[in-house]
């Protein structure tokens, strides 16, 4: 590989070869997995390019062809499973300078793969009183094309679905790579093919989202007596037509109390958790409903004076793989899994397998909106012991009809969400006829013996039409 080469073609533009800085671009929280950790701690770059805009992108892209160097894209790299790591050293895209905001339209804004989530919803808001449908708990941080690239739900998902939703994400401009690389716009199903990818198959420079009448949302706990009460509680909430929710997750004890230090106050030490956002105009309805379950609220962040606020990060930033970075950092050891449990046998099946593991697992469940249904993915931390013990924990949530979306893997594939089928893997191969983009993370791609029909479920479904 020709490194020297490719740094005096792109000398002109903003490049970085510092190796503390490679080490630091070339990684993701892939460490919140111990198995990830070992197999991808020497992972590493060879050269930064940080192109301003899609020509800059296009050029670098056409020499790194021509020099045979692997491309890799990378958003802010918030991303859990080594997405955007580059297995193979090469070329590292920071797209984090791709971040025009176009003016909101009613129901949509066009913004660049690099724009931050909090950078778009502020200007939904203020432009247009608009905001974002679906973001990561990463929102302050998290860039919009890594989030297509590499996510699939997250706050909102309680009303809106997730990326697997046909209209959560409405287009998609990318650039393939080749001699002369290619503008490909996708709308509609052609979407499914880019999103979830890792950047498998062309490299996301602009995307348009979708957007709903901005809320004024107020933050909540709910506290129980036991886990069961909480999460059937939480199952029933989401079901309520009326209440307009944008996070709704319960947290079994001791999460709230060891791991979340600016909330750990509001929250007896015995006491499982509902942490939600509800849009003020239904309080007084939530308020009623949580009476009718004997909820006690231990927290709404609407009686807070503007000091206190202040003090504390939002609620959404105690959820989704937020939790298990704040339980990670309380306790190394602690790991995770990603789960979906069973429609419409959800509770009676966390339940069953809460009696089963016992203190082995802390619940942390994130309702959805799921196929048009309420249910709810898993996210439970789990104290790692061996490879071993994680592939039997696995085993027994699959033969209670889960399905475990594994984040101890960094393939496609073998993380269980995305599929490859021949349509996916031809889109591929059309876009990088080379195999330079991301290599390693397709198995499709580089297992020429593929099973394309083993007997699997996979979040996002199949391409074939």
């Amino acid at each position: 590989m020709n490194i020297q080469g490719l740094k005096d073609a792109l000398g002109h533009l903003d490049i970085e070869d510092n190796p503390a800085v490679l080490k630091k671009k070339s990684r993701d929280f892939y460490w919140f997995s111990p198995i990830l950790k070992r197999e991808l701690d020497e992972v590493m770059g060879d050269l930064i390019v940080s192109p301003k805009n899609e020509a800059q992108l296009t050029e670098a892209i056409s020499i790194a062809y021509r020099m045979d160097v692997p491309v890799t894209p990378r958003g802010a790299g918030t991303g859990n499973y080594g997405q955007a790591m580059p297995l193979s050293g090469g070329l590292v895209l920071n797209l984090l300078g791709l971040n025009d905001i176009n003016r909101p339209q009613l129901g949509s804004i066009v913004v660049g793969a690099g724009a931050t989530f909090v950078e778009i919803d502020a200007a939904a808001r203020s432009q247009s009183t608009q905001e974002l449908r679906i973001f990561p708990s990463t929102y302050r941080s998290a860039s919009i094309g890594g989030f297509v690239a590499g996510g699939s739900g997250g706050v909102g998902s309680i009303r809106w679905g997730g990326l697997r939703d046909l209209g959560n994400v409405s287009r998609v401009r990318i650039v393939t790579v080749e001699a002369t690389p290619r503008i490909l716009t996708l709308e509609g199903d052609e979407v499914l093919k880019i999103a979830h990818a890792y950047g498998t198959n062309g490299i996301i420079t602009q995307v348009e989202i979708p957007l709903a009448p901005a809320y004024v949302w107020i933050e909540m706990i709910v506290a129980f007596d036991n886990f069961d009460q909480a999460c059937t509680f939480a199952n029933d909430l989401g079901n309520q037509d009326g209440i307009l929710l944008k996070e709704l997750a319960a947290m079994a004890a001791p999460i709230a109390q060891s791991y979340f230090i600016h909330h750990a106050k509001y929250v007896r030490h015995d006491q499982d958790t509902v942490f939600l956002m509800v849009a003020s105009q239904n309080l007084a309805a939530l308020e009623s409903f949580i009476a009718r379950r004997q909820g006690e609220i231990s927290f709404r962040s609407d009686v807070l004076s503007l000091d206190q606020l202040h003090s504390l990060p939002p609620l959404f930033e105690c959820t989704w793989n937020h939790t298990t970075l704040f339980a990670h950092h309380a306790n190394p050891n602690l790991t995770y899994l990603q789960i979906l449990y069973p429609y419409p046998h959800q509770i009676e099946t966390i339940l069953r397998i809460k009696n089963l593991l016992g203190n082995e697992i802390i619940d942390h469940l994130e309702f959805v909106r799921f196929d048009g249904h309420i249910g709810c993915m898993g996210i439970p931390l789990i104290s790692f012991s061996t490879e071993e013990r994680m592939e039997q924990l696995i085993k027994i949530y699959e033969d209670n009809d889960c399905i475990v979306f594994n984040p101890h893997r960094y393939t496609l594939e073998e993380g269980g969400m995305k599929r490859s089928d021949p349509s996916q893997l031809a889109f591929k191969r059309e876009n990088d006829p080379k195999g330079l983009l991301n290599p390693g993370k397709m198995v499709a791609y580089d297992n020429p013996e593929f099973n394309f029909s083993a007997n699997r479920k996979y979040l996002f479904s199949s391409l074939k039409h």
